[in-house]
């Protein structure tokens, strides 16, 4: 089924994705979400995200915040609860015109603009609020979920605790490069 899967991604790819952009597969324990990158308008946010996904740095990691009708977000703790390591903070790309609209993938800050590393959210609903407004920073929108968002609505209505942490664990098996190359036309 595994093979399957990997076949067909790679079918429907050139109907689906852009040429140009990286796309992921993000395996996790509720099931696979297809995400395709955009590194011209986020390409210090992308290739950021794709360190992590080179070095397999989301290997383990969970879903540790969720909040339905609004995120789920992950990559920043390990599946024991602890920290996962980062590298030094990026510069924030959220002035590059892209919205927090269902299904994108933004990256996760403190309220210190340039204090992005590791962490990312899936934008479960519509949330311009997140956006940059007027010249001030929001969270800067990376790329978008282009299949599995049946996945992420999974995950975002799992029974949650204390601050939003999910009952039972999500966890990301780990996030692969399945694009390589840029699709080339028949």
């Amino acid at each position: 089924m595994k093979h399957f899967l990997s076949v067909f991604l790679l079918l429907i790819s050139s109907s689906v994705f852009s040429a140009d952009n990286p796309v992921v597969e993000m395996d996790t324990s509720a099931g696979k979400i297809i995400i395709e990158l955009f590194p011209e308008q986020s390409p210090e946010t992308v290739a950021n995200f794709l360190a992590y996904v080179e070095s397999d740095g989301f290997k383990k990691t969970t879903f540790h915040r969720v909040i339905n009708d609004f995120m789920i977000q992950g990559g920043g703790f390990k599946e024991s609860g602890q920290r996962a390591p980062s590298s030094a903070p990026i510069k924030n790309e959220s002035l590059n015109g892209l919205s927090n609209k269902r299904g994108t993938i933004a990256m996760a800050r403190t309220e210190e603009p340039h204090s992005a590393t590791r962490q990312f959210f899936i934008n479960h609903k519509d949330n311009g609020f997140l956006d940059a407004n007027g010249g001030k920073y929001g969270y800067a929108v990376f790329g978008k979920v282009s299949l599995g968002m049946d996945v992420v609505d999974k995950i975002a209505v799992v029974d949650t605790g204390i601050a939003d942490r999910p009952l039972r664990m999500v966890i990301i098996n780990s996030v692969s490069l399945i694009n390589t190359e840029p699709n080339k036309a028949e």
